[in-house]
């Protein structure tokens, strides 16, 4: 079925998704997270798709937010259906075994700030905003931004972005460790598709296995996170790749990873 909110593109091994409503800023409506639900869930299994570049069309915004109008009218129960739904389809993309990258064209305000941070990294152009400015509108974050954030930038400068719902720049979020890289707007894609590639570059099934023990260890305390960083590791020596991997090393060859 094709997409009305959403388009993709597969080139070189690479999925690079774009939320493509430009005319309301790229906002996130019930049914733009129905379609992002499907294509990560088509993606997780492509074999021919590696990994993945989210970003928004246009040049004024990634996602600036919920689609308001889906808001006014919702009761309780609705409101916690529609927040649970939300944070499903991100918690979908925080946890694909195939790396996602964020590239930030724009602002990326309420939902589209908590989608970035659903992704593995995040890189921005200078002229990126950000920001949880759900206050001002008498609610809170609901796709994960009051837990994602306070995980990524600190309890306290989660509590300022959310208390007060300003916006902050693409350099102030790479310096509260919000975002990993901000480049020139016309680098950004270039900058993105060059990181995903190098990641790509390794063995899959290592940088898959990282992603679950970074997403799961950081939930545990130490001595579970190590003990579950063990196992993982002990996993790998299961696999084709980590023989092609040490033997490539030490033969000063580059290896040829089959994923296994």
């Amino acid at each position: 079925m094709p997409y009305e909110n959403i388009t993709v593109e597969k080139r070189d091994r690479m999925a690079i998704l774009t939320i493509d409503r430009p005319k309301v800023m790229n906002a996130l409506s019930v049914e733009t997270v129905n379609e992002l639900r499907r294509a990560f869930l088509e993606l997780k299994t492509d074999d021919d798709v590696a990994g993945v570049i989210v970003t928004g069309a246009g040049e004024k915004a990634f996602v600036a937010g919920a689609d308001i109008s889906e808001l006014h009218d919702l009761d309780p129960e609705g409101a916690k259906h529609y927040s649970e739904r939300g944070q499903h389809v991100l918690s979908i993309i925080e946890n694909m075994p195939k790396p996602v990258i964020a590239a930030v064209n724009g602002f990326a305000l309420g939902g589209g700030c908590e989608l970035a941070m659903a992704c593995h990294i995040r890189i921005a152009a200078e002229t990126a905003r950000f920001g949880q400015p759900e206050v001002n509108l008498g609610v809170i974050p609901g796709y994960g931004g009051t837990q994602r954030l306070a995980r990524l930038v600190g309890k306290g400068r989660a509590m300022e972005l959310c208390l007060t719902g300003k916006m902050i720049s693409a350099a102030e979020a790479q310096s509260i460790g919000l975002v990993n890289k901000v480049v020139p707007p016309a680098e950004l894609m270039a900058e993105a598709e060059k990181m995903l590639g190098a990641i790509l570059g390794k063995g899959p099934r290592a940088v898959a296995l990282a992603i679950e023990a970074i997403n799961r260890g950081t939930e545990m305390d130490l001595a579970a996170g190590l003990n579950l960083e063990a196992n993982l590791f002990g996993f790998c020596a299961s696999g084709e790749d980590w023989k092609e991997g040490t033997k490539a090393f030490m033969e000063k060859r580059k290896p040829e990873f089959k994923g296994n």
